[in-house]
């Protein structure tokens, strides 16, 4: 894992000392590579570019090429075929750029963001098809900036910050355009729930496989999600640790099943309890990390916060369950809605979901992870797991008169589950943790409920869900511009 920035001037030479600017950049995003710095200064002071890096192995990770034009930063994990097994990953991508141009990016399987300068100075970024790993980017006058994180852009880029979608790259000589990402070939699911039951078992088998090479760790909830990665982790190391985190004095409904599943898998379990002190605490470092004040991504990183802070003393590297309702129809207050009149509507929305899935439950997920320097690995998000299950008919995910969610999924790895596991319910994250039932009162403390009813908008039409998320957006705007705010994205399904 690491984290990239750039300044590149679009019209000549740069006055201000770039590379210091890119020096404090990247300490901003320090826990994104904690343990290497490079930082480059373009030739005539047209800018600089640098990157920190983070090691899982006494080997050195190299995610950047900064000798000679083009010059290539890379935050990325490929998949890819290759000729030569001790091939890097920029090496890797190097290779395809040469061989295809703009159009690597629908050859390159795996996640990823990355920035190309060429001679010229035009600055080319792209982002996987699913967007884990972010990336923004933003002018100020010719000068061009780009950044892992909105943070490393606030004292550079004051209105004009994007975050850069997934599936698409940026050219700062010709703006946005969208790319066909990879696409594997996969099997049809054939004619029954059963078979591509089997078929789905086996790729995801096969992804977790490929995720194991330094992972010692599982974030383990008790949901059907991380509850299928732990079965499937043990059966390739059988010493793996489960890390579970509950609110101490309301533990919800996860703690009791992530305990059974941990006794089911016998596996050696750690289990962080959540303290007032600790949520009145991290609140302004959450909102710093998730650089957003949607309540319900503020709640979901308090909890994986401290989860994510205890595997670092056993690991730095977690398998993670996040992906599965985005492809399975694990989303029932949306799919399983009233308002959803058709299965077309229902197919449409959970397009939609996976769509926008970078900007709510994956940055929940890669702020929470990464700020304690954990690469988390999401093997429901490997492209092959991805492309099947766009494959798979919405009847067999959201099953029977009961509209049963994730049922394929339940039924590919029912064996390897309890009973209890297998039929549970999905819960909202933070409903499972236990979170949702302590914050009210915390911040009740901290501003007048009644406050919502005097400011019940941010600055640019964003209504608050609640006066918890109004605490939350006084916080952000402590530390960020307040144009920034635009980057707090709420989408309402039925309108």
């Amino acid at each position: 894992m690491a984290c990239i920035a750039g300044i590149v001037s679009q019209h000549g030479k740069i006055d201000d000392d770039c590379a210091q600017m890119i020096g404090k950049i990247l300490k901003d995003m320090r826990h994104r590579g904690p343990d290497n710095t490079c930082v480059r200064s373009i030739p005539d002071s047209r800018g600089a570019l640098g990157a920190n890096e983070m090691n899982l192995s006494p080997e050195r990770t190299i995610c950047s090429s900064l000798e000679d034009a083009p010059y290539i930063l890379f935050d990325g994990k490929l998949f890819n075929e290759r000729s030569d097994s001790s091939q890097r990953d920029i090496d890797l991508f190097i290779d395809l750029y040469q061989k295809y141009d703009r159009e690597c990016f629908s050859h390159m399987d795996g996640s990823y963001v990355c920035a190309i300068v060429e001679k010229d100075d035009e600055v080319i970024l792209a982002r996987d098809g699913v967007g884990a790993r972010p990336l923004f980017y933003g002018w100020n006058g010719e000068v061009f900036h780009f950044s892992s994180e909105m943070k490393g852009l606030k004292d550079h880029v004051q209105f004009d910050i994007h975050e850069l979608p997934a599936g698409h790259l940026y050219s700062s000589y010709d703006g946005l355009k969208k790319y066909e990402p990879f696409r594997p070939d996969v099997p049809d699911p054939g004619d029954t729930v059963a078979e591509a039951a089997a078929i789905l078992r086996e790729l995801l088998i096969a992804a977790v496989k490929r995720r194991m090479d330094d992972a010692n760790a599982v974030s383990l909830s008790g949901g059907l999600d991380s509850s299928i990665i732990a079965a499937i982790a043990k059966t390739f190391n059988p010493d793996i640790k489960l890390f579970t985190g509950a609110v101490k004095r309301a533990p919800g409904p996860d703690l009791e099943n992530a305990k059974l599943m941990a006794d089911f898998l016998g596996l050696e379990h750690f289990v962080y309890e959540i303290t007032d002190e600790d949520i009145d605490t991290i609140i302004p470092k959450a909102v710093w990390y998730l650089e957003s004040f949607d309540e319900d991504c503020i709640s979901g990183i308090l909890s994986n916060y401290y989860v994510s802070k205890k595997v670092k003393e056993y690991s730095n590297a977690v398998l993670v369950g996040e992906g599965a309702d985005e492809l399975f129809g694990g989303y029932r207050m949306v799919l399983k809605n009233p308002k959803v009149k058709s299965p077309e509507q229902r197919d449409r929305l959970a397009k939609k979901l996976l769509d926008i899935a970078y900007n709510t439950a994956l940055r929940r997920m890669d702020r929470s992870w990464m700020a304690n320097s954990v690469l988390y690995k999401t093997p429901f998000l490997d492209t092959r797991v991805v492309a099947f299950a766009e494959k798979i008919p919405m009847k067999w995910k959201i099953y029977g008169e009961k509209q049963i969610e994730k049922f394929v999924l339940r039924e590919a790895f029912r064996d390897m589950l309890p009973e209890q596991i297998a039929n549970r319910e999905k819960l909202r994250f933070a409903m499972g943790t236990g979170m949702d039932d302590v914050m009210d009162d915390i911040i009740a403390a901290k501003i007048d409920p009644e406050e919502i009813n005097r400011r019940p908008k941010a600055a640019y039409g964003l209504r608050f869900a609640s006066f918890k998320e109004l605490y939350y957006y006084d916080e952000f705007l402590r530390q960020f511009p307040p144009a920034y705010e635009k980057q707090t994205i709420r989408w309402d399904p039925f309108k």
